[in-house]
């Protein structure tokens, strides 16, 4: 039987998440965009508050001011490279989501 301090798992709920995904969509759309990146903190903060890591509580750190700066220069960057620079945004997101999560 495995130790209950060495168990992983999801404690968010559908109506929780659903609830940030409305709310953030709703954000980056009445902004056309401008808040996008306090969206994507504000839900990625509710997934780690949500996750349980070897027993541990994970925390995230990141500020949708911090990720707003990375914005602007993936922006640049995706308008200079005519979007090819688009393709590693996805995996740019990840590193830096990954940056600011901690285990507490």
């Amino acid at each position: 039987m495995e130790n209950s301090l060495n168990q992983s798992k999801y404690t968010g709920g559908l109506l929780g998440l659903l609830g940030v995904e409305i709310v953030g969509a709703l954000i980056t759309l009445i902004t056309f965009g401008i808040a996008a990146p306090w969206a994507v903190c504000m839900k990625e903060n509710w997934v780690v508050e949500h996750t349980i890591l070897d027993g541990k509580r994970l925390t995230f750190d990141g500020t949708g001011g911090q990720l707003f700066g990375k914005y602007i220069v993936w922006l640049m960057l995706t308008v200079i490279t005519f979007g090819i620079y688009a393709l590693w945004l996805p995996i740019k997101m990840q590193q830096w989501v990954t940056e600011h999560t901690h285990i507490v």
